[in-house]
């Protein structure tokens, strides 16, 4: 029996294609849409049509056919050269289409995925709010079931949803209270409310410290109603949904820090060979040979903790620990090799026109979103059976 980490040739394909894509489309263009605060729709018009979105759906849902790992790969691609883009696809599929595929009754599948599967359409996942953060089990935006018209009537506020509010963006799937247990714990269900429904109000932008050309906001609920139809998977099965939802897209957004850990090396490498200081590129400085190796070297490691987690999900083997583990390793690294790419450029990577302070001011949300570097210790420790 061998052992081989190579990729094969259609994943290779995949990552060759992503690649040449982030680097001939996204890098010449990515970096006005930054300054201005823009969502750069025709970057994600083209990744749609790229069928980018699609990648981990089946064909009959509009998909690639291909799976989560193909995901992965191509989060990491466009994250070498800029997050924004990255993190819009992640959320795009993992978070605002991955429940519909996972939870979702024909109907809804047939009724939403094709759109989104073509980037047609976006999907966003509500779930943080402003009083819970990390503590997503002690919800408090309600839903009840109105008899008189079979409708779900939704109250509360949401925070920090990615491609919440976009032109495109048609559907956020929200977890909502919609009952008690006999020892008074809620009861947390999945409703996917469309765009435009009446009661449902998008806030402006966030001002934010990074990914500024990705788009985030606050949701709030009024007395929004939706049909009793729009239910995703089992009445109060919600909290336990999203937690997979989360599992999985740790795994995405790992791949996702790899790739900036990544491209931090990358800029690095080709600046110290052409930067000059005292007569010489300071590449031939030992001091910068070993930053660079340290940086090229937790990248590596990096590849290699989120490509296990995802061969464990392909393989329908236990999954959480190594998602966590990948999570909490890459994204600590991600800001980690920032700042010494910072560092290297001296001045320069103070500058936004140098990819690095793009990279520097994108890496801190790596350790926050989707679960903080404290959480992944969490359920690191409780998967070693140490609890308390």
């Amino acid at each position: 029996m061998t052992l081989d980490h190579r990729l094969d040739a259609e994943y290779e394909e995949l990552r060759r294609t992503v690649e040449q894509f982030a680097h001939d489309v996204v890098a010449p263009k990515i970096g006005e849409y930054y300054e201005q605060d823009e969502f750069p729709y025709e970057i994600v018009r083209e990744m749609g049509r790229m069928g980018l979105f699609g990648l981990p759906f089946p064909e009959e849902y509009g998909g690639m056919g291909g799976d989560y790992f193909a995901l992965c790969l191509a989060l990491e691609e466009l994250a070498r050269v800029d997050s924004s883009v990255a993190i819009t696809l992640e959320a795009g599929v993992s978070l605002g289409a991955m429940p519909i595929y996972r939870f979702g009754t024909d109907e809804q599948k047939r009724t939403w995925l094709p759109k989104l599967c073509s980037g047609e359409m976006l999907g966003a996942f509500g779930l943080t709010e402003p009083e819970c953060g990390s503590d997503a089990g002690g919800t408090r935006t309600t839903a009840r079931l109105d008899p008189e018209t079979d409708e779900w009537v939704i109250n509360g506020t949401k925070c920090f949803i990615t491609n919440s509010g976009t032109d495109i963006t048609g559907l956020v799937t929200v977890t909502a209270v919609t009952g008690r247990k006999p020892d008074g714990r809620p009861l947390i269900s999945s409703i996917i409310v469309p765009s435009g429904t009446p009661g449902f109000t998008v806030a402006k932008k966030y001002s934010k410290v990074g990914w500024n050309a990705s788009d985030t906001r606050e949701l709030s609920f009024d007395d929004c109603r939706v049909p009793a139809a729009n239910l995703l998977g089992e009445p109060g099965r919600g909290y336990a949904q999203f937690l997979r939802i989360l599992d999985e897209g740790r795994i995405a957004i790992s791949a996702l820090a790899t790739g900036l850990a990544q491209g931090c090396v990358d800029e690095s490498v080709t600046y110290a060979r052409t930067r000059e200081a005292f007569g010489r590129p300071i590449g031939d400085n030992q001091a910068i040979q070993f930053k660079i190796a340290d940086m090229e070297m937790r990248a590596h490691t990096a590849r290699l903790a989120w490509r296990d987690a995802a061969s464990r999900l392909l393989h329908e083997e236990p999954f959480k620990k190594e998602a966590a583990l990948a999570k909490l390793y890459s994204s600590e690294i991600a800001v980690t090799n920032a700042r010494e790419a910072t560092q290297i450029h001296g001045g320069y990577g103070f500058m936004n026109e140098y990819p690095v302070a793009r990279m520097w001011r994108d890496s801190k949300i790596l350790e926050i979103g989707e679960g903080t570097s404290e959480v992944q210790r969490m359920l690191i420790a409780r998967e070693l059976g140490l609890t308390g």
